[in-house]
């Protein structure tokens, strides 16, 4: 059995228009020569513009966001000049509401019909956060790396400091990175979208606990501070001064005696 080919020319008006409707898509007309746009209704409500007033690409260009105007209106000036197919993807700015819209249609001569050239406008917003969404996470997953590769190159060079041998390095290295990393999942949102940031004494606990966990040192090191948030950007370079300081404390501080202790406290100041 033959497969049946689908031709649209021969649908029904009111089956193209239910096809239509169910992909979300305005129909849209413009006359080369008159500047004039016509919308069919789902037209008229992506632009927010009334169906009994005259419109005009140049009306139209109003709503379009003053970052992307210029670029379609060059867009569209230059459509008689490509051939075939055609796709732009702009921001309109109705009402301070920001939405994505993609115009797609045919240039060149092709396609017109008495001088009117058509094609469609679609609603991509939900795409287009999409797509910031997955950029900002790439870029933030490579800002963290990079971040935790400076961190990670420093406590290497702070470690070579106060380690004896190879083995020893090896052995504070893989404490302190370990420690290092539990202190980065510390870092999480915080409510209301306020950004990401540890409590200050779970991050002094948890980057301090290599330098307590040595033998002899078990229970030298005791942290009070306010219940104060630490952001990312800050945690990075905390995590920093603290091993640098635990380091020398270690070497010639309190830390290298039998009887020292080390007091982490704190308070808040204006």
């Amino acid at each position: 059995m033959a497969n049946a080919k689908l031709d649209y020319t021969k649908w029904p008006p009111d089956e193209i228009r239910r096809a239509v409707d169910a992909a979300g898509v305005g129909l849209w007309s413009w006359n080369v020569d008159t500047d004039e746009i016509v919308l069919d209704s789902r037209g008229h409500e992506l632009w927010n513009v009334s169906e009994t007033s005259a419109l005009s690409f140049e009306l139209l260009s109003e709503k379009i966001h003053p970052a992307d105007r210029d670029r379609v209106r060059a867009a569209f000036t230059a459509t008689r000049a490509i051939l075939g197919a055609y796709e732009i993807d702009f921001r309109t700015l109705i009402d301070d509401e920001v939405r994505w819209i993609s115009a797609r249609g045919r240039g060149s001569d092709e396609g017109i019909r008495r001088r009117r050239m058509v094609g469609i406008f679609l609603d991509v917003t939900g795409r287009k956060h999409t797509e910031e969404s997955s950029e900002l996470l790439a870029g933030e997953m490579s800002h963290r790396v990079k971040n935790l590769l400076t961190i990670a190159s420093g406590l290497t060079n702070i470690t070579s400091r106060s380690s004896d041998s190879v083995e020893d390095m090896a052995k504070q290295l893989t404490t302190r990175l370990a420690a290092l990393g539990r202190a980065h999942d510390l870092v999480r949102p915080l409510p209301g979208g306020q950004g990401k940031a540890a409590l200050l004494g779970d991050l002094l606990t948890i980057l301090l606990a290599p330098y307590d966990e040595q033998g002899a040192f078990e229970g030298r090191i005791r942290v009070a501070v306010p219940r104060l948030g630490v952001g990312e950007a800050a945690a990075a370079g905390l995590a920093m001064v603290l091993h640098e300081l635990a380091t020398n404390s270690l070497k010639y501080g309190a830390l290298s005696g039998d009887s020292g202790l080390l007091d982490v406290s704190g308070q808040v100041a204006g």
